[in-house]
């Protein structure tokens, strides 16, 4: 079996409890049944040993790299290993022309495992292409990004994308318990035992992540001394010194990024507070600037609650120059502030409505020629006839007349009963009535 890069496995008692652990078949691996379960396809494939190109995405620690090598290990195929942050152009084709000579000499197919896929350029990503379009190596891509936005259209084209989700308590407890036991792979002959706290601790703080678990549990473990009954015996203060923060799964540069600024809004939208704070919290924490966050409070304010309750716009504009003048960690409470403010405010789009359709009529409806009475009057523009004819709706009563704003006249704007709009509505429907025609 080739290795290509990895010339050479360090020895077994080296490696950390994670590798040590990885399943080395599918009786041992956990986890992600909505693709691996009883009759899903891809269990299908690996159980009949049907070798198909095909990317594996997901969170860190769920078992793509894993999965990758129990097919390797089944398939009667050599295996070349490679790592896209290290790998470049040259060593991708020496791969790729002794996948050619092995099928043309030995009849062999070359299973050609890429790790993080997403390091690699188009240029690069176009090497892979022939060879895997003609059947000479058999691709399994690893990432953590979503293939659509890093792997090339025609790359993506030809094989299959399955996500990986990040483990469930269930799945990682088990997980726990086998490393636990096992005395030849795992902490078996460790004799550790974990205090109730310790383990709930561990299993929550690992996010999913089966590597971080396993590393926490073994730092956690050779942390504490063996005690008189023999065994180590691990209390929740050596847990949570293994492990003292929950990974933030978000990444600034990928799709994580768009996926929680859009929960952020839509929890704002629907009016959930908690869940909107949820969100904003989790960028924060996660390093996202602050004044992103600001910005896209702004856009809410006055697209999703907009003249149901004008304070919301106020508020959010105050919050976002709060954040340029405070910055973090200070700028976290103007912006719950606003945060609350515009979820709990009433709602409506009438506004962000009524822009997008005039937009539309001024791009595909009639045109309108600024009417005489509205032009500007100034210098010699009177002579013209400009300003000819408009009424001051000042010298009226109630400070309004009826006269022509529009040609062909269109309704555009159509406020909703939320909140402060439903007095804008009331008055508007009262000078809608008053007009000519109405």
């Amino acid at each position: 079996m080739t290795q290509g890069l990895f010339e050479k496995e360090p020895p077994r008692e080296s490696k950390p409890l994670a590798a040590r652990m990885a399943p080395k078949s599918l009786d041992e691996f956990v986890g992600q049944e909505h693709i691996l379960g009883p009759g899903r396809m891809l269990r299908r494939l690996v159980e009949s040993k049907t070798l198909r190109s095909a990317i594996f995405y997901g969170t860190p620690g769920v078992g793509k790299t894993a999965l990758a090598r129990i097919v390797a290990a089944g398939a009667d195929a050599a295996l070349v290993e490679l790592n896209a942050v290290a790998a470049g152009v040259a060593d991708l084709k020496k791969a790729i022309a002794e996948a050619q000579f092995r099928l043309a000499h030995e009849g062999r197919k070359t299973l050609l495992l890429v790790d993080e896929i997403h390091h690699f350029n188009r240029s690069q990503q176009d090497v892979l292409l022939p060879a895997v379009e003609r059947g000479e190596a058999i691709l399994i891509g690893m990432t953590t990004e979503n293939p659509s936005f890093y792997v090339n259209a025609a790359l993506l084209s030809r094989a299959t994308a399955f996500e990986f989700k990040p483990l469930e308590e269930g799945p990682l407890a088990a997980l726990l318990e086998r490393a636990l036991a096992d005395k030849e792979r795992g902490l078996g002959a460790q004799n550790v035992e974990l205090e109730a706290a310790a383990r709930e601790h561990l299993l929550r703080m690992a996010s999913g992540d089966a590597r971080r678990l396993l590393n926490a549990v073994e730092l956690a473990a050779l942390s504490t001394p063996l005690e008189m009954d023999g065994k180590r015996h691990v209390p929740l203060a050596a847990a949570e010194e293994s492990i003292r923060r929950r990974a933030v799964r978000y990444d600034k540069a990928s799709d994580e990024h768009y996926d929680h600024i859009s929960a952020f809004i839509k929890s704002m939208r629907g009016s959930d507070p908690d869940a909107a704070l949820y969100w904003m919290a989790k960028m924060l924490e996660a390093g996202e600037d602050p004044r992103f966050v600001a910005r896209r409070l702004l856009i809410c304010a006055s697209e999703d609650v907009g003249n149901a309750d004008f304070r919301a716009l106020l508020i959010a504009n105050a919050a976002f120059e709060a954040v340029e003048k405070l910055g973090m960690p200070e700028a976290r409470i103007p912006l719950a502030q606003a945060v609350t403010y515009v979820a709990c405010a009433p709602k409506s789009n009438a506004a962000y409505l009524a822009v997008d359709a005039a937009l539309a009529e001024v791009r595909t409806g009639k045109s309108r020629e600024v009417p005489l009475p509205l032009r500007d009057a100034t210098g010699d523009a009177k002579t013209r006839g400009h300003g000819e004819g408009y009424k001051y709706a000042h010298d009226f009563p109630g400070h309004w007349v009826d006269q022509e704003y529009m040609p062909d006249p269109r309704r555009f704007y159509e406020p909703s009963e939320q909140g402060d709009e439903a007095r804008m509505k009331k008055r508007l429907d009262e000078l809608r009535a008053k007009k000519k025609g109405a």
